[in-house]
Order: structure tokens, then C-alpha cells, then sequence
């Protein structure tokens, strides 16, 4: 038996930090992630798709949303399960009890509206554990998992179970208290019985396996939604193998990737010309700059000649990318005049004295000395024609 496992689609996401047009093919392609599910269920010849938590942002979502959305399930073909998680609790205003989900809800989808079992078809079943609010006060996997017996010792045989659940395990976070914690525990003593034979979870963004069994796992968004040093694999479906002829019901995990888009962290050290333009550079054979949001932290000492270089650089990188961004917490370089920086623009009189004192200003500290080399830099821009 074979079926894919995904998780955290979150249609309906917005990115503030995303440029002008950016923002819809964004969003476009977190629904062309979910529709790439139905040429790969048909390639690999997976039964049907489970969803682990979060497939909406939220459950305000705008009417287009959800009927985008919906239609991009139709078309997957398979049946598709659907988990509320914490961004689309099944609480009073959720999406999945909505008049427009209802009424157009596809006949392959089907929403886990209840905790524990659900029957697939014989021999195989889901154990789902919804989320009825965005702050549960207890573990609601463990809560369906820890009741469930294996086979009796007269049967070497019983129904295939695939837990489908949401949230942080408990090993994965420092803040043990927190009561809505899977428990690793728990789900190990229920495999290790043979009372469930696959753990699909949803919330963490990027593909991960939990634990020894090799039987949890996340399957991260199948589209980037943080930077790579948060989400460092992202953009995944599980293609999920289960052995119903094996007592054991053996397990094989396979990633296929189906996102488009990229989130990169970049941090640069630029002390000269020769960094600046190695930084253009990099950021020239980067591929696919209308998918690709850059975080950039940069470190170091300019004059200001290197630093109006520096600008314009990013203003022309600003334009070609989704979006170009400064990470402050990794961003501190120190401007200063060089002797001699402003020699050569032929300006002399009353203009050439109020130079020297913008000069004299930029190598002081203070707001005053950052407006100095603000005004420096814009002029030496203006006078070589790359200001735009």
C-alpha cells in the first residue's frame, strides 16, 4: 500500500516582505504545490493523500482562497484527508464547516472532523487527532494512540493504522511543560505493539524523521514558507510505502520534491570594491530570482565611494528578486570617507567647503555623521549616473 504524506500547506499565506507582484505568484504556488500532488499520486500509484495539520493559514480566509484551494484538491484525483490544525481549528468560525467549503468541498476530500479511528477501506485505517482550538491543554495524538491494542496473541494479523497528527514532539523543544507535547514515548510503545505502523505529523516545516522506528515523520510544507536556516528542508512530499503482506507492516520513506520557491539566509563580509563586486556576482548567478527571497546580513568597513557601490548593487538586486531584505541582526558596517575620496568631482567655491564639512561630519559619530555619509554617498551616485 502506497500513499502520500504532506502537511502544513497554509493556503492563503502572506509575506509582507515580498515585492509588488511577488505576493500572488506566491500564493499561486503554494496551490500549484498541492495540485503537483496528483501527477505524482498517479506516477507513483499512491491510494490517496494524508494532510497533517494547517492546510488553511487561518480560517478568515477570503472567498477565492477557499475556492482555489478546493479546486486544487479536485484535481489531485486520489482521496485527500484533511487535518485541522492550529492555524484552521475546527472552533465555531472554521473554515471546514463553512457554507462555501460545504457547498463546494470535492467528493475526494474529506476532512478528519473527529478524533480516533476512521476507516479507509478494510484492513486499513486513520487515527486522526484534530484540533478543536489553537491552545489544546493536553496531547491530542496521545490522547488516540494510547487506547489502540495491537494484534491478540492468537493473530499475527490486524488492521493497518496510520496516526495522522499535528504538533511539536516533545523532544524536539526545550519547553517541556507545554501540555499539547506529542509524546515520543507513547507513540514508540504503540508501534513497538503493532498498534499503529506509520505516525504522519504535521507543524514542523521542514522534512524530518522523529525518534528510532524510522515510522514518524514530518513531511514539512511542499512549499518554503521561512528562511533556510530556520527550514532547512522544505518543499517535500512523503511518498509512503506500507508492507500489508508483512505481520510487521515494514516501512519505506521516500522524499519527492515538489516546491518551486526559495528562502535563503546570506551573510557577507564587504570591506572593499573588490567584496561589493564579488557580492554582485553572487547574487547574478543565482537561478530563478522571482522565486528566490534573499535575507541579507552584511559586515564590514566602506568609504564611501565602495558604499554608494554597495547601494546600488542591492537596489538593481531589489528589482530582479521576489524580494531583497536586510537581516539587521546580522547587518553593521561602518562607513567612512577615505583622503582624497572627493578630489576629483571638479567642485570648488562655497560647494567645495560644505563638502569638507559633510566630510569632517561623516568621520564623527553619531546621527549626524550617519546623515554625512547618507548624503556623501547620494552625491557621488548622482555625479557617476547610477542613482535611480
Amino acid at each position: 500500500m502506497r500513499f502520500l504524506h504532506s502537511a502544513d500547506w497554509q493556503l492563503g499565506m502572506t509575506r509582507y516582505f515580498l515585492n509588488g507582484e511577488a505576493q500572488p505568484r506566491y500564493s499561486a504556488a503554494r496551490r500549484g504545490a498541492v495540485a503537483a500532488l496528483g501527477p505524482l499520486a498517479r506516477e507513483v500509484g499512491a491510494e490517496f493523500v494524508v494532510v497533517a495539520g494547517d492546510v488553511f493559514e487561518h480560517n478568515q480566509l477570503a472567498p477565492r482562497d477557499v475556492s482555489q484551494s478546493l479546486e486544487a484538491m479536485r484535481g489531485i484525483g486520489v482521496p485527500v484527508y484533511l487535518l485541522p490544525g492550529n492555524h484552521d481549528p475546527l472552533d465555531a468560525a472554521s473554515v471546514y464547516t463553512s457554507a462555501l467549503f460545504t457547498a463546494e468541498r470535492p467528493d475526494n476530500v474529506v476532512v478528519l472532523d473527529r478524533p480516533g479511528i476512521h476507516d479507509v477501506r478494510p484492513g486499513l485505517q486513520l487515527v486522526a487527532a484534530p484540533w478543536f482550538s489553537k491552545a489544546p491543554t493536553t496531547d491530542l495524538v496521545g490522547q488516540v494512540v494510547s487506547p489502540l491494542d495491537g494484534p491478540d496473541a492468537s493473530s499475527e494479523d490486524g488492521p493497518t493504522r496510520i496516526v495522522v497528527g499535528h504538533g511539536a514532539v516533545d523532544i524536539l523543544v526545550p519547553d517541556k511543560d507545554r501540555p499539547s507535547l506529542i509524546g515520543l514515548t507513547g507513540l514508540e510503545a504503540a508501534i513497538a505493539r503493532r498498534a499503529v505502523h506509520y505516525v504522519a505529523l504535521g507543524d514542523k516545516h521542514s522534512r524530518m524523521s522523529v525518534g528510532s522506528t524510522g515510522r514518524i515523520w514530518y513531511s514539512g510544507s511542499p512549499e518554503v514558507t521561512n528562511y533556510d536556516d530556520i527550514e532547512p528542508d522544505p518543499g517535500n512530499v512523503l511518498v509512503v510505502d506500507i508492507d500489508e503482506s508483512d505481520p510487521r507492516r515494514t516501512v519505506q520513506v521516500e522524499a519527492r520534491r515538489v516546491g518551486s520557491w526559495r528562502f535563503v539566509s546570506l551573510c557577507r563580509a564587504v570591506d572593499d570594491a573588490r567584496d561589493v563586486t564579488d557580492l554582485d556576482i553572487n547574487l547574478d548567478l543565482m537561478p530563478d530570482k522571482e522565486r528566490t527571497v534573499i535575507r541579507l546580513g552584511l559586515t564590514g568597513s566602506l568609504t564611501v565611494t565602495d558604499r554608494a557601490a554597495l547601494d546600488t548593487c542591492l537596489d538593481r538586486y531589489s528589482r530582479l528578486f521576489a524580494a531583497l531584505v536586510s537581516w539587521d541582526a546580522q547587518t553593521d558596517i561602518a562607513v567612512m570617507p577615505a583622503d582624497g575620496e572627493f578630489d576629483d568631482l571638479g567642485i570648488g567655491g562655497f560647494a567645495a567647503a560644505a563638502l569638507d564639512e559633510l566630510v569632517a561630519t561623516a568621520r564623527s559619530v553619531g546621527d549626524d555623521a550617519e546623515s554625512a555619509r547618507a548624503a556623501l554617498a547620494l552625491l557621488l551616485r548622482l555625479t557617476d549616473g547610477s542613482a535611480a
